[in-house]
């Protein structure tokens, strides 16, 4: 008999590996000329936003499923605004990318992600350059180069668009980090769609009424309702399962889903479009990248699980000073009437001078221990 949980973590994963390969091959068949034949990926990107925006309004403001976070306007211009704009960014650069570029081509380059990611948080300091890393991102570079020498049908606009956008989705995923999370805001998928979405959509407005509104007054659109709104619930369900998958299983079952999704999807896209054949020096260079991605993200977790069992070592220790205090003042009850007066001072001082990390100073058990002492040495001055 199959284990609940076990069954339901493994559907979630099924889902996500579904929605994901879906909405890449489906954005593709959309936006090709030898398909369906709609080659404007900002008015495709700007439906997503609007139709994520509205469903996000009418669950949170109409069906009140979740409540919005606390939300000034300082923190939404400060904080929203500029990580709204590098969302759309990236999601404009890389629609745009398949107008020019195969399937497959954009996922052996998007193991470029964790290369952008580090090198725009070294430079914004929240990560710092370490030499095992370093190594790691050097190898994923070396699979992409020689991944793109061995690309059949190689473009160099697809190629800047889809590296423009995978640095557009790095800043964005430094910038949530640096702003959001240090102000305390914990954004879900519906909150965050709920204020990135519309804003999003404003920064897209710009360059779509300069750059494909005047086509699409003279072109032959074919806008099929149902091929829209499918599309754009697509969209929106992925970013559920992202979140139900993270939530369910962490995140490190969440990479290795990817790089499965990853390979899946390029099987398929040579498939549902044949003319993107891949060489085998696309399969070379992309498993070296892939042996580097990998590699990084064991060094990430081992360095998560690292800094954990220090935390909770500290946490331990601290807790036992602290015990340790209580007890050693428990057992001495000093005797004003004996005259020993000298001798207590002495017993409590030792207490006091007990070694204690005072460079956490918020985490509770060391302030108990603080505050222990501090009792200690405030009944000592009384006596």
């Amino acid at each position: 008999m199959i284990n609940k949980s076990i069954f339901f973590t493994y559907l979630y994963l099924l889902i996500y590996i579904l929605l994901s390969s879906g909405v890449i091959l489906y954005n593709k068949w959309v936006l090709s000329p030898k398909y369906f034949n709609f080659p404007f990926p900002i008015t495709l990107t700007m439906i997503h936003m609007g139709f994520s925006g509205a469903v996000a309004f009418f669950l949170i403001r109409v069906f009140k499923v979740v409540s919005p976070v606390n939300m000034t306007f300082e923190i939404y211009a400060t904080c929203v605004v500029p990580i709204s704009a590098f969302f759309a960014s990236s999601l404009w650069f890389g629609n745009t990318a398949f107008l020019h570029i195969s399937v497959a081509f954009i996922q052996m380059l998007k193991a470029l992600m964790p290369v952008a990611t580090l090198s725009v948080a070294v430079l914004a300091g929240t990560d710092k350059l370490r030499w095992d890393v370093f190594l790691n991102m050097m190898l994923v570079s070396a699979g992409v180069v020689i991944s793109s020498y061995g690309e059949i049908h190689f473009n160099v606009i697809g190629t800047t668009y889809q590296v423009t956008g995978i640095f557009a989705e790095a800043l964005r995923l430094v910038l949530t980090q640096v702003l959001l999370q240090k102000k305390g805001l914990n954004l879900n998928p519906i909150t965050s769609l709920y204020y990135i979405a519309p804003c999003s959509f404003a920064f897209l407005f710009v360059p779509w009424y300069f750059l494909e509104q005047p086509g699409m007054e003279v072109a032959q659109i074919q806008f099929n309702y149902w091929i829209f709104f499918s599309n754009a619930f697509c969209a929106l369900a992925l970013n559920f399962s992202i979140f139900l998958v993270i939530g369910r299983t962490g995140a490190v079952t969440f990479r290795v889903a990817g790089v499965l999704k990853d390979w899946i999807l390029i099987g398929l896209s040579t498939i549902i479009f044949p003319e993107s054949t891949i060489s085998g020096l696309n399969i070379t260079g992309y498993a070296i990248a892939l042996c580097g991605v990998v590699m990084y993200n064991y060094i990430k977790v081992r360095d998560g699980r690292l800094s954990q069992l220090s935390l909770e070592d500290i946490q331990d220790r601290s807790t036992k000073e602290w015990k340790l205090e209580k007890k050693l003042y428990d057992v001495y009850t000093p005797d004003n009437s004996n005259g020993d007066n000298g001798r207590t001072g002495r017993g409590v001082n030792s207490v006091s001078d007990l070694n204690v990390d005072e460079e956490a100073p918020l985490i509770s058990s060391l302030r108990m221990s603080h505050l222990g002492r501090t009792q200690l040495n405030g009944r000592d001055a009384s006596l």
